[in-house]
C-alpha cells in the first residue's frame, strides 16, 4: 500500500517567497495523507535553501533539483515517477490552496471510477474574480482558462469540462499509466490541454470541483504577454492540434486560425487581448508576432513525422469514435474572437 493517498508536484523556476507560501498552504491541508514533491528547474538549487529558511522542511517534502529547465510536463513526469500515491496533484508554485482544496479534488475524482481528471476553481489573487474553471478549447487547437476574468459564482456547480488547468488540477495514477503522462516535447503551455484531451479520447472523463478553491498570481513566471510565452503558445497549440484533432477539425483549423489572426490585428487596433498588451509591454508590434508565428510553424514542419506517429497512437487506443470526440470539443468551445479578445 502507498504510504501517500496524493503526491502534490509543484515545479518552480524561481524559488522566490511565493514558492514558500505555496508549500506552507499545502501543510494546512485538511487531507493529510499527502506528500509534496518540489521540482527545482531553476539549475540552481535555489529552492531547498528558500524552503529551509521558512521552517518547511518535513518528511513530506521533497525536492528534486534539475540541472536546467527541464519543463514544466518533465518535472511533473519526474514527481509522478519517484511516488507511488494513486493520485497526483499539479499546483503552480504561485499558487496558494485553500485548506480543503485536496479533499475536495479527492471528493469529485472519487465520485465515479470513469473520473480520471479534475479541475479547481482557481480565483486570481486578490480578486473576487476567476482564473480558471478548467479549460476551453477553440477550432484552430488555442486553449484558453474556461471562465477567466468572470465571478466565481458564475462557476459554482460541480460539473463536466473538457480538461484542467494545470495550475491546480488533480490526476489519478491509473490514467496517467495509460496514456504515457506529460508529452515532454511541450517544455511549456498546453501541456495540460493535450493530456487532457489524449485523456478524454481514452475515455477519461474530468470534473471541474467548485468548492476546490486555489488562489494564483497569473502568468507569475513566464509573465502575461512575452515573446517566450507567445512563441511557445502558438507553437504547442500547432503541437496539440496535428496529435489530438480528427481529421476534419484538423482540415478546418488553418481557417479558423486566419479569422483568430484578423481579430488580433482588430484588437491590436482597439488596444486589448493578448496582443496588445504584448505590443504595450515593449515586445514589438504585430511584425514580431508574425515572426513569433513563423517561427512556431517551421518548428511544427520540422517535427510533423514525430507528431504525426504520436497521432496514430492516441487513434489506436482511442475509446471513444472521431465523432464523440468532435462533440466534446463542441462541447467545450471558445471561439477566435473571444481567444483574441482574452
Amino acid at each position: 500500500m502507498p504510504e501517500n493517498r496524493v503526491t502534490v508536484a509543484i515545479p518552480t523556476l524561481a524559488a522566490d517567497a511565493k514558492l514558500a507560501d505555496c508549500v506552507r498552504s499545502l501543510a494546512e491541508q485538511t487531507c493529510r495523507d499527502v506528500e509534496v514533491v518540489v521540482i527545482d528547474n531553476s539549475g540552481k538549487r535555489l529552492a531547498r535553501p528558500r524552503l529551509d529558511a521558512s521552517g518547511l522542511a518535513h518528511r513530506w517534502l521533497h525536492v528534486i533539483e534539475n540541472e536546467s529547465n527541464k519543463g514544466f510536463g518533465t518535472a511533473v513526469n519526474q514527481a509522478c515517477l519517484r511516488s507511488r500515491s494513486p493520485f497526483l496533484a499539479t499546483l503552480n508554485d504561485d499558487a496558494v490552496a485553500d485548506p480543503h482544496w485536496l479533499e475536495e479534488l479527492l471528493a469529485a475524482m472519487e465520485s465515479a471510477p470513469d473520473v480520471g481528471l479534475c479541475a479547481s476553481q482557481v480565483r486570481l489573487l486578490g480578486q473576487e474574480k476567476l482564473d480558471s474553471a478548467g479549460m476551453s478549447i477553440c477550432g484552430d487547437g488555442s486553449s484558453k482558462q474556461r471562465g477567466h476574468l468572470a465571478s466565481p459564482l458564475d462557476y459554482s456547480r460541480r460539473e463536466e469540462v473538457l480538461a484542467p488547468s494545470g495550475s491546480a488540477a488533480l490526476y489519478r495514477r491509473t490514467m496517467l499509466a495509460e496514456i504515457g503522462g506529460f508529452d515532454e516535447d511541450f517544455f511549456l503551455y498546453c501541456e495540460d490541454t493535450d493530456l487532457g484531451l489524449r485523456a478524454r479520447w481514452a475515455g477519461w472523463k474530468c470534473l471541474y470541483a467548485p468548492q476546490a478553491v486555489v488562489h494564483h498570481h497569473y502568468s507569475h513566471t513566464a509573465g502575461r504577454a512575452t515573446p517566450l510565452k507567445a512563441y511557445y503558445v502558438e507553437r504547442n497549440r500547432l503541437f496539440l492540434l496535428v496529435k489530438n484533432f480528427p481529421a476534419r477539425g484538423l482540415l478546418a483549423a488553418p481557417f479558423v486560425t486566419l479569422v483568430r489572426y484578423g481579430w488580433h490585428v482588430v484588437s491590436i487596433l482597439r488596444g486589448r487581448g493578448v496582443a496588445a498588451r504584448f505590443r504595450q509591454d515593449g515586445n514589438g508590434g504585430g511584425l514580431r508576432l508574425v515572426a513569433l508565428a513563423i517561427r512556431a510553424h517551421w518548428s511544427l514542419l520540422r517535427n510533423w513525422n514525430r507528431l504525426w506517429d504520436k497521432r496514430r497512437a492516441i487513434a489506436r487506443a482511442a475509446r471513444i469514435s472521431p465523432a464523440d470526440f468532435t462533440g466534446l470539443l463542441r462541447a467545450h468551445a471558445i471561439g477566435p474572437r473571444e481567444v483574441a479578445e482574452l
